[in-house]
């Protein structure tokens, strides 16, 4: 293994960063993580959540399992995946500010996230803005921000009635999935504030087999 790049990625903030056909991204949490990939040469190109679905035939990714673009093209593929606890969600978006405003309007904080919350506990910001301000530097408006592959993101959905609830389910300490660039990428992540069970800071790896 050849390191290329090392980085601790606080709490609540996001990263972006480049990545060459046949590195490998390895990210390294506890928390839930909002990842996001775009081809480099044409950043329209962007990860797609109801491609990858669709071609994988599966909502929870796996080691060997492709992430795929709006034009069905293969972005990267998993290598491997140490979370033994739970999955990696394909169904939700992006946590945001007003996200979290809007459930604490309804009364709903309790329902969404499974305990009650004090004001100053609640984010005034998430990946939403995290992978907008990681990604502004390429020209990439919030708006354009494709929904992501939620990394950790351990959600109960029920098959009969499509209700998802979000659980405290998180992988152990040293739980890492490697991404290996299908294509020369623009890849961009969120640490998320994972309400449910409070964020934590994410290290990443960047690497050549």
């Amino acid at each position: 293994m050849k390191k290329l790049q090392e980085t601790h990625v606080p709490y609540n903030t996001g990263w972006a960063g480049e990545l060459k056909q046949g590195q490998v991204i390895r990210i390294t949490a506890t928390t839930t993580v909002d990842f996001v990939c775009m081809r480099l040469n044409n950043l329209k190109e962007r990860f797609d959540q109801a491609r990858t679905k669709v071609y994988n035939m599966k909502i929870f990714l796996t080691t060997g399992d492709k992430l795929m673009g709006r034009n069905n093209q293969h972005m990267m593929t998993i290598i491997e995946n140490t979370n033994r606890e739970g999955t990696h969600d394909l169904q939700k978006g992006m946590c945001s500010g007003y996200r979290f405003q809007l459930a604490k309007q309804e009364g709903k904080l309790r329902a969404y996230y499974n305990r009650d919350y004090k004001d100053e506990e609640i984010p005034d910001h998430g990946c939403y803005e995290n992978l907008s301000r990681a990604l502004a530097p390429y020209g990439i408006i919030p708006e354009d921000v494709p929904n992501p592959f939620n990394i950790n993101q351990h959600m109960k959905i029920d098959g009969a009635t499509g209700r998802m609830d979000h659980t405290t389910v998180r992988p152990k300490a040293g739980s890492y999935v490697d991404l290996r660039a299908e294509m020369d990428l623009l890849v961009a992540f969120s640490a998320c504030p994972d309400m449910p069970v409070g964020g934590k800071p994410v290290d990443l790896l960047i690497y050549e087999p």
